[in-house]
């Protein structure tokens, strides 16, 4: 059920990454209308993953695993029927909401239901269901959208989704030992995702303004303001988003602005091959996701090779070995 929940917001990530070119064509959208189809999503989720989290402590994981598949099926549903670009937009950041009350709790009924001895077993099946899923993504998409049309990619998400909410209430996990009844920090939540989404919005824009333009510096100065009213406030927060111990750990920073320009660069990268596939190169929506199903084959199969290189070599070396890899292969698309 778990590994069920976490491969849903998996393929769902991947598969759109194929259906976007023809998204755009049929709904007469421009490029940043289409990019907000993906950022719009990852802004919701990063906004409130740590209030979803406390929400699952405090009301049960069970109850947040149930809401997040029924609203993320609800959400895919209209998305299939939605008219126009905007109603895709707001649709999935709607979908962002319940895809952040799915994902804490897709590992707290994992602890729940499984002793420590066989815990990591049961989180390394969860991502392996997870890598299965990104992988199969681009074929499985490219299949769809060439055959039926993009519509229906979100069309089989709901079935999918019923099914998963139907298993949440037959199998039954332990209940925790009493429940966390922490404040919630809604006004962080609501600063963090001002800044996301400005901050978003405002890169959106240089390839038109420029990076000197007024409207780049603009949302630059805004983004950098807000920020500093973000942190001021997490500093007196009672129950802060980001915890001060969290914020203040250097190896926790590091390790997250690494991510941040890894996972930019690849899935920026996945972004801009797919449209110069099917729009520079004139593939169609299969051919171009045979194309992408290397990257996420090999994200599968390296997982175990990293590992393996971190007991080895240290997460130091390994994390700086990456990067670099990462950053060749993003060079080497660039110049495609």
């Amino acid at each position: 059920m778990s590994a069920a929940g976490a491969m849903v917001v998996a393929l769902d990530g991947t598969v759109l990454v194929v259906a976007q070119p023809s998204l755009q064509r049929d709904l007469a959208a421009s490029l940043t209308q289409v990019q907000w189809t993906s950022t719009g999503y990852m802004v919701a989720v990063a906004a409130l993953l740590v209030v979803a989290g406390r929400l699952g402590d405090r009301y049960g994981h069970r109850r947040m695993l149930f809401a997040g598949v029924l609203g993320f099926a609800a959400a895919s549903a209209g998305i299939a029927l939605a008219p126009a670009i905007g109603w895709v937009i707001g649709l999935r950041v709607l979908q962002g909401v319940f895809g952040a009350l799915l994902q804490p709790a897709t590992l707290a009924l994992l602890r729940l239901a499984y002793p420590a001895d066989r815990l990591g077993t049961a989180i390394a099946v969860r991502t392996g269901a997870i890598g299965v899923a990104g992988a199969a993504g681009p074929v499985v998409g490219g299949v769809v959208v060439a055959e039926l049309g993009w519509r229906t990619v979100f069309v089989l998400q709901v079935p999918i989704a019923v099914l998963i909410a139907a298993l949440t209430i037959a199998v039954r996990t332990p209940r925790p030992q009493g429940s966390v009844r922490t404040r919630l920090d809604l006004t962080g939540a609501a600063l963090l995702t001002v800044v996301l989404a400005l901050g978003v919005h405002t890169l959106a824009g240089v390839p038109g303004h420029g990076w000197t333009a007024g409207p780049t510096l603009l949302g630059f100065l805004a983004v950098a303001g807000l920020s500093a009213v973000f942190a001021a406030h997490e500093r007196r927060a009672a129950h802060p988003i980001v915890p001060a111990a969290v914020a203040r750990s250097l190896p926790v920073t590091a390790s997250m602005l690494l991510l941040l320009a890894v996972t930019s660069g690849v899935f920026g990268a996945l972004f801009a091959v797919t449209f110069v596939l099917q729009q520079g190169h004139g593939l169609g929506p299969l051919a171009a996701g045979v194309r992408l199903l290397p990257v996420t084959v090999v994200m599968v199969l390296g997982a175990p090779v990293a590992a393996a290189a971190v007991r080895r070599h240290g997460p130091r070396r390994t994390a700086v070995a990456g990067t670099a890899l990462a950053a060749l292969g993003v060079a080497c698309v660039a110049r495609l």
